[in-house]
């Protein structure tokens, strides 16, 4: 069998290709979907933002948002999740996700926070992966490259000196631009964990033992401060060559200014930079 960092075989990577995914045409009140149904907006109030996937998630097929746009003076963020609730089978969308479309049953949401979204199960700590470490998202027999479930700031000229996280490139979860994401991973006894993705990083199981025998739909719940979202489509099977030179050439650099100072085609350094 091929080591836990080796790229994956023709076989697995034709078993790793899903459709693209979209927003279903049932959705809360005050949310308006655009025409692509890729992009979520809620138009009033902070309440009936439920999203759904357009299609019951495949097995380690993740379903992928990047936050688009805020809004001040509302508590509380992004939540997300599944449900085995077929949304054209709803009387009425919920209000909520949490606690309204929880307490019908069969469906399981996280509420995104600024900090705490990692699961720590058993007491034990979790085990924290850097970006630059790995290319790949691994979970269970999950496999996805990394790079495009990472959302990203826009570089200034003092970002790496206020920011820690600059050095990493990597936003907080509730920040504009942060990509966020749930799938779930079929376990050795058949059934199945739910697990969130934040701008990269596996969060952990956040439910356990889901019914994988049952469609699962994806829950974006358009809550409070997030006013927007848009679908972002992740490619699986292979990083590009482009992503790999990318993370080369970032590990030997203390942030994304200092690729300026870099002897490479301004396009290369661009795109390093996100750009």
């Amino acid at each position: 069998p091929p080591s836990p960092g080796s790229p994956p075989g023709l076989a697995e990577m034709a078993a790793a290709c899903h459709p693209p995914t979209r927003f279903h045409h049932v959705h809360g009140t005050n949310i308006r979907i655009d025409p692509s149904h890729t992009q979520a907006t809620r138009v009033e109030s902070f309440a009936n933002g439920l999203c759904f996937s357009q299609e019951p998630l495949e097995p380690g097929q993740i379903f992928l948002v990047e936050i688009e746009e805020k809004e001040l003076g509302w508590c509380g963020h992004l939540r997300v999740g599944l449900t085995a609730h077929d949304p054209g089978s709803l009387d009425v969308v919920p209000e909520y996700s949490l606690p309204d479309l929880v307490n019908m049953g069969d469906t399981w949401v996280f509420a995104i926070t600024r900090h705490h979204n990692r699961v720590t199960p058993d007491g034990s700590e979790a085990r924290v992966q850097g970006f630059l470490s790995d290319p790949y998202l691994l979970i269970e027999q999950v496999r996805i490259p990394r790079d495009k479930l990472v959302g990203r700031s826009r570089p200034s000229q003092y970002s790496h000196m206020l920011d820690d996280l600059y050095k990493t490139n990597v936003l907080p979860p509730t920040a504009r631009r942060s990509r966020i994401g749930v799938l779930y991973a079929i376990r050795s006894d058949g059934m199945a964990d739910m697990h969130i993705i934040i701008n990269g990083e596996d969060m952990g199981p956040s439910a356990r033992s889901l019914p994988a025998f049952r469609p699962l739909y994806a829950v974006i719940d358009v809550f409070a401060s997030t006013k927007s979202v848009r679908v972002i489509q992740v490619e699986y099977g292979f990083p590009s060559l482009q992503t790999l030179c990318r993370l080369v050439i970032q590990k030997h650099i203390v942030h994304r200014l200092a690729i300026d100072g870099l002897d490479l085609p301004p396009l290369l350094k661009n795109f390093c930079k996100y750009e």
